[in-house]
């Protein structure tokens, strides 16, 4: 219920239902070039890193997912991305970071 507001920006064409999910601005800076390639795309309410692990996987690993997904975007891709979502959440999987609430700040790739 809490990602209801963000389907007006979907609506208003600011975001895509399937795409990276959006973070904070303070992190920009903090991308390696490769990870930054996750911003070719509009950001998505829900994503394959969140399909993929969701909290429970690290930082590098989430951003290697959506540099994945900018690659490979297709119709087919979002459906299954959507089905999974779907799935996490009746399931409630990886809300959490091992040891966290939800997940730890991004201090940059090798921090």
């Amino acid at each position: 219920l809490d990602e209801l507001p963000q389907l007006w920006t979907v609506l208003r064409g600011d975001m895509s239902l399937i795409g990276p999910r959006p973070l904070l601005m303070e992190y920009l800076a903090r991308y390696t070039p490769e990870q930054a390639r996750r911003h070719d795309v509009l950001p998505g309410i829900t994503g394959l890193a969140q399909v993929r692990g969701r909290n429970a996987i690290t930082w590098e690993e989430k951003f290697a997912l959506d540099v994945w997904y900018v690659d490979h975007a297709s119709l087919r891709l979002d459906l299954y991305i959507l089905w999974r979502t779907l799935v996490a959440v009746i399931r409630r999987s990886g809300v959490s970071a091992p040891g966290h609430a939800t997940m730890p700040v991004f201090l940059g790739s090798g921090q």
